[in-house]
């Protein structure tokens, strides 16, 4: 197989361009609808991020471009309404949803969950946050906050770090940490992992349990398979012409920034999960190792043949999936609401 290295230099970083490889075979050994998913195109086809950071039309048009097709995708999958009260409030102007499945219980001993949305840390905001928040919040028995927090290119790093700490220190006004859980999938992921390290280091206390789906905790890309999988997770592509927007000049190996790097001691009960061809695979066996040294309890969910964010949530894996984190959340539930259990379904 030949192909370009597809490294090259932005300033002083490194960037590894997408690689256009011989896509291997899907596996016998995953479930026909699966197969048919690595098939398919990859959603990150299209308009290339501007290599220009102060290019703020071009991003702008990029951002709006790409969220109006997810918001599109996402639509055409969910019925018309979706069984969950929506509500929402604002702490300093940044919106974030209240959402509780209708066979919720609306009570204060239910517990919460943050959920932190993904998008290489520019995507997924406004009514693309609300849509696939309120999807994802029918596979949970509890009651989903789902920030929208700030992004750029008009509000870098660390906005929305800030925001996501305003709203967990406001629900640690409603609950008790024990009934609190947080959790985030790729660059929700990055913002989950910071957010307990910031909270932390505020002295802030720690929920019940954190979950990080292939997230995004390592904005160098330092790891093995952001070379190995270049090219073959057909949902993603090395992200750093993004992440150098996104830090504006800040150290991208900053523990705030990349949290793989951080003191993970005295994190909560942490679920992961990535699969064999996530590029986001190294960033996840990593930081479970690392939560291992610090003494973390830790569970690491490695599915066959899974790219970066499953494989498009109606497959038999993607079910499994749902229902492991469904399985964490209930096993770290301090108290007991009396609501049925989750559908593990979006999760």
């Amino acid at each position: 197989m030949e192909f370009d290295s597809g490294i090259r230099s932005v300033g002083e970083v490194q960037v590894t361009d997408f690689e256009t490889r011989a896509y291997p075979e899907a596996p016998a050994s995953i479930s026909e609808q699966a197969r048919s998913y690595l098939q398919s195109p990859s959603p990150m086809s299209g308009a290339a991020a501007p290599i220009d950071a102060s290019d703020m039309a071009a991003w702008e048009s990029l951002i709006a471009e790409r969220d109006a097709a997810l918001v599109g995708i996402i639509t055409s999958h969910l019925p018309a309404e979706l069984p969950v009260e929506e509500s929402s409030f604002e702490i300093d102007g940044t919106t974030t949803y209240v959402l509780r499945p209708h066979h919720v219980d609306d009570g204060t001993a239910t517990p919460l969950y943050l959920d932190i949305h993904g998008g290489a840390l520019i995507f997924g905001g406004g009514e693309l946050c609300r849509l696939l928040s309120s999807a994802m919040a029918l596979g949970r028995p509890m009651i989903t906050w789902s920030v929208d927090y700030r992004m750029p290119p008009k509000h870098p790093y660390p906005a929305a770090l800030d925001d996501c700490l305003a709203v967990y220190r406001r629900l640690l006004e409603e609950r008790s940490p024990q009934d609190i859980f947080v959790g985030g999938a790729s660059a929700g992921g990055n913002l989950a992992a910071a957010l307990m390290l910031r909270a932390k280091d505020e002295g802030l206390t720690m929920p019940a349990g954190l979950v990080l789906r292939t997230p995004e905790v390592d904005l160098t890309e330092s790891g093995d398979t952001f070379r190995t999988l270049n090219g073959i997770d057909n949902a993603l592509q090395p992200l750093m012409q993004t992440n150098l927007l996104y830090a504006n000049g800040a150290d991208l190996a900053d523990p705030y920034l990349s949290p793989l790097f951080g003191n993970l001691r005295g994190f909560p009960p942490t679920f992961l999960q990535t699969g064999t061809r996530d590029l986001f695979l190294s960033n996840t066996v990593r930081m479970h190792r690392r939560l291992l040294a610090a003494g973390v309890e830790t569970e690491l969910h490695v599915f066959e043949a899974m790219p970066h964010g499953g494989f498009g949530g109606g497959t038999p894996e993607d079910v499994d999936l749902a229902q492991s984190v469904l399985t964490f959340l209930e096993r770290h539930r301090q108290s007991d609401a009396g609501a049925p259990h989750g559908t593990a379904s979006w999760v």
